[in-house]
């Protein structure tokens, strides 16, 4: 299982828009073949903090994710919105194991 956590933090007073865009990409992930989770979480503490959570079943998955319509339109959109460029971190997932 390919595991990314993409943190982001959005310029304040861009929440809502960035919320929005990434409802749209994350409504179109979930439908993607290989995707096994594509969760958008916000910090607790910090209203402009994002992390997305994107599991796929692997790294061909994950990589096809990112030449779909949906991503490169959530891309094009969000940009202005950074603070910071966005960074995500690769994992491996271990546990639960794909398919199980």
């Amino acid at each position: 299982m390919q595991v990314t956590l993409v943190h982001v933090r959005v310029v304040p007073g861009q929440e809502d828009a960035f919320i929005e865009a990434t409802r749209r990409n994350h409504e179109a992930s979930v439908r993607e073949p290989g995707n096994l989770r594509f969760d958008v979480l916000r910090s607790a503490d910090d209203p402009s903090g994002f992390v997305l959570y994107e599991a796929y079943a692997d790294d061909a998955a994950a990589k096809a994710h990112k030449q779909t319509d949906h991503y490169l339109a959530w891309r094009d959109a969000v940009a202005p919105m950074m603070a910071e460029p966005r960074r995500g971190v690769p994992y491996d997932g271990l546990f639960p194991r794909a398919g199980s």
